[in-house]
Parts: structure tokens; sequence; C-alpha cells
């Protein structure tokens, strides 16, 4: 039994270790991003469920032997820095405040709602697993493009006790590297805090490699927004204001979105229609598509491979302008709607170079407010589980995206640039 618990702390102590300090080189990145995810994003929990253990293997005589009484201090240790953990992912909420003070202007006004949690309450954080509540009406698998395909459906929620009509809209895309992942697995924890503070928002799917090929990802994603213009009105939603929202490959679609308003290449059979936004907020976002080298994108290899093999099917060699025109770095624009950049220092999937890449091109580009939270400690999907860094960074984007509102409905709304000054 002494053995057994060393083996067990020793694992404890190792995950702690890599959320401190994520392995980046591949092949172990993916397998560092998940145990530092786990550890990171549920440090409280994991320090519960980890005091409670200690006590099961006491009583079972873990500490008859030497090994019990160092698998004891490892235990320790661990829970000394998964308290440090849970420290900074709720000084998360001052990070992302932070970012919003510094463009704050007239195109990004402080709001009266701040960023307290509605739906984030502390049992929601304890359990961590974000379940919808009765007060969330959800309207499943609305066919958006017509055409009765599995992957070209949404999800629609939206307050029962808030006001029926005249509401904001936030659409999300989820991730998954353009490959995986389904509408009701992401963006839960906010979605569920913008519904509670009057919003309606959509969760979309799309059509995913290898048996999409791109831009089959982005034209998709286009569609829903223009589905959501012309059709919101009857859920209660305002088509005046839209936001569009998403982590990871969901990151790069939203900011790709965002960015190229009109653009007929993704827009094939319905150019005319409304697909523009008026606020994004990527999550950890895939922006540079590349696999430039110069800071733009440092993923390793095997992301250009993936990409080259199962998304675009064409080699970035071959042809390098269809990578570039798919990368939202390179796409950014005087007209860019109001942006708010999410990423952690410790995603070992997206590097933060990249998102730091993008914000700077992107202001010194865009007349709109460009805020950017650069979150410490923080692993990719941070914003999938209910903890207290995504309480933090909820709030602050409940805020942003508040402000962005009423900034678009000011009839004096002037130019700004992105660093809040008019012109």
């Amino acid at each position: 039994m002494p053995y057994a618990y060393l083996s067990v702390t020793a694992l404890g102590a190792l995950g702690v270790l890599l959320a401190y300090h994520p392995v980046r080189r591949e092949p172990f990145s993916v397998p560092s991003f998940f145990i530092g995810w786990l550890v990171g994003e549920l440090a409280v929990q994991n320090i519960v469920w980890q005091v409670a253990a200690t006590v099961v293997f006491a009583i079972f005589g873990a500490f008859s032997g030497w090994a019990g009484w160092l698998g004891l201090a490892l235990a320790v240790a661990s829970w000394v820095g998964e308290a440090g953990l849970a420290v900074v992912g709720h000084r998360a909420a001052n990070v992302a405040a932070a970012a919003l003070a510094e463009v704050r202007s007239d195109a990004l006004p402080a709001t009266s709602e701040g960023v307290k949690p509605v739906w984030s309450h502390w049992w929601r954080v304890t359990q961590a697993i974000p379940l919808r509540g009765r007060s969330v009406r959800a309207v499943r698998n609305v066919d958006y493009w017509g055409d009765s395909q599995k992957r070209h459906r949404l999800d629609i929620y939206s307050s029962r006790v808030a006001s029926a009509a005249g509401a904001p809209v936030m659409v999300y895309i989820h991730g998954g590297a353009w490959v995986i992942g389904e509408k009701r697995e992401q963006g839960k924890p906010m979605m569920y805090e913008l519904v509670a503070r009057g919003w309606v928002c959509v969760a979309i799917n799309y059509r995913l490699s290898p048996r999409a090929t791109w831009p089959d990802h982005i034209v998709d994603a286009k569609r829903a927004v223009a589905w959501v213009r012309a059709h919101i009105a009857d859920y209660g939603g305002d088509p005046g204001f839209i936001a569009v929202s998403g982590g990871s490959a969901g990151g790069h679609l939203c900011a790709l979105l965002a960015l190229t308003a009109g653009d007929p290449a993704f827009q094939p059979g319905f150019e005319s229609e409304d697909a523009s936004v008026d606020a994004c907020v990527p999550f950890y976002g895939v922006m540079d598509m590349t696999g430039a080298e110069d800071g733009m994108g440092k993923y390793g290899p095997g992301l250009l491979k993936m990409l080259e093999k199962s998304v675009m099917k064409v080699s970035a060699a071959e042809q390098p302008d269809l990578f570039r025109a798919a990368s939202p770095t390179f796409r950014v624009r005087r007209d860019a709607p109001p942006f708010f950049v999410l990423h952690g220092t410790n995603d070992t999937l997206v590097p933060v170079d990249v998102a730091r890449t993008f914000v700077k091109a992107l202001r010194a580009t865009s007349t709109s407010p460009v805020a950017y939270a650069e979150l410490p400690l923080a692993q990719h999907a941070f914003d999938v589980l209910a903890s207290l860094r995504c309480q933090g960074t909820t709030g602050a984007v409940a805020a942003f995206l508040d402000g962005a509102r009423a900034a678009a409905k000011s009839p004096s709304r002037s130019a700004v640039d992105p660093h809040g000054q008019s012109f």
C-alpha cells in the first residue's frame, strides 16, 4: 500500500508540474495539454479528491513504510501547487478586466453590468460541468441551410424569464481542429451566462474534414450567420447586433468570418446575403494557417501536415495563397468589428505567439477597439469547463459585448483608432 500511494501521488505531482511547465514538443504536446488543462482548470476539485484519497490510503496502511511518507510529501507539494493554480485562475477576471480597460473609449464604453457573474454562481464552478438550468430554453437542430444535413443544423438558447424580443445575439462556432466537434460540446459557460443576461445564443455545426474540404467550413459558418440575420427575430433575437465567438478551430473560423464580410469566395450561392457580424471574441484561435516560422505559426510540423492532408488537401508549397487567404492574421482590415482576443500563456496546441502576432496586426489596421487578454498559466480549452478562470473571463466577455452593443446603438458613435483615440 505505501508504494501504491507513492505511485498515485507521483502521478498527481507530474500533472501539477505539467500545468505549470507544459511540454511543447511533439508528440507530447497533446497529452501535456490534456493533463495540464484538467489539473489547471479543476485545481480545487483535485485538492478535494486527493485529500479524500489520502485519508482512504491512510486507513489501509499507506503510512506503514517510508514510501507512504514520501508520497504524502509529494501530495502536500501538489496541493500547494494546485492552490497556486486556483489563485491564478481566479485572478483571470482581473487580467481580462484590465484588457478591456486599455481600450475603453466611445467605441467601447463601460456598462453598468460590469463583470459580476449572473449564471456562474460558486456552486456551478464547484460542479465544473456546465449543465443547462431550467431558465434556459433550447431549440435544437434548426436546419440553417435547408438541405437536411446533420452538419447544417444549429441550436438556439434563450431565457425563459428575460424579455422575449430584441435580445442581442451571440453565434458560437465549436472547435476540434476542423475534423471533430459538435455544437453541444463547447462554449456552454459563456452562452449560459449571456442568456442569463438576456441574450440569445446560437451554437452551430458545420461540415468537418476529411469529408469536407476547405473552404466548406467557413462557408457553412457564414451561411449560418446569414440565416441568423434573417430569422433570429422569430426567436426573440435582434438581427441588428450579432456577435460571433469560438475556440481553437472555432476561434479561427469566427475571426476569419468577422474579417471577410462580403467576400464572395466564402459565400458561394448566397453572395448577396448579410453574413457580417458586429463583434468578435476568438478564444485561442488558429490565426495563421501558413505554417510560417517567423513567429506567426510556431505550432510544430503536425498542424501543417494535418491541414495539408485532411483539411486543405493540397500542400502549402503548392498553393500558398490558399493557406494565406484562410489565415485571419493576413485578412485584417480597417473596418473590422471590435475584437476581444483571449489566449493562455501555457497553450501547447496554439502557441501564444500566434495571438500576439494577430493582435499586433489587427491593432495596426483596424479602427475598432482590439482588446487582448493574455492569461497566465492558462492552457488550451480553458473556457470549456465552468472553472474559476472561465468564470472570470466570461464576465469580462459579457462586459465587452455589452459595451460593443452600446456603442453600436449610439447615434453619436465616432470612429476610433485601436488605442481608443478619436479621429
